[in-house]
């Protein structure tokens, strides 16, 4: 029998441009081979389509005790803000991107 998803999927997040490269939330990063699901965001050269780096905005934490799917915090919107990419997530917490340095601050 198969492990049923105790949750549904989180909502598609909008992509946002900023001076040419596209961001995107990446949901499903254990399907590419990351450590968690959400939390991470993707880049890529408008021009190309050239995924240019992925970066994991801030950590899950998983307890082994309860099931994986129910713990994972999605990216819930994607946003610029001052030049910089500003993420939200399903905790309501706030992150923003510095996209030259990949510096991340929590706000």
């Amino acid at each position: 029998m198969s492990k049923l998803a105790k949750r549904e999927g989180p909502d598609s997040v909008a992509p946002v441009t900023i001076d040419r490269v596209r961001y995107e939330a990446l949901h499903w990063g254990k399907e590419l081979g990351l450590d968690q699901n959400g939390g991470y965001v993707a880049a890529f050269d408008t021009s190309t389509g050239q995924r240019l780096w992925t970066l994991k905005v801030y950590d899950v934490v998983y307890d082994p005790n309860r099931e994986g799917d129910v713990q994972d915090v999605f990216i819930t919107r994607l946003s610029e803000f001052d030049g910089k990419l500003r993420v939200a997530n399903e905790d309501e917490r706030q992150f923003v991107v510095d996209t030259k340095t990949k510096s991340i601050s929590e706000l």
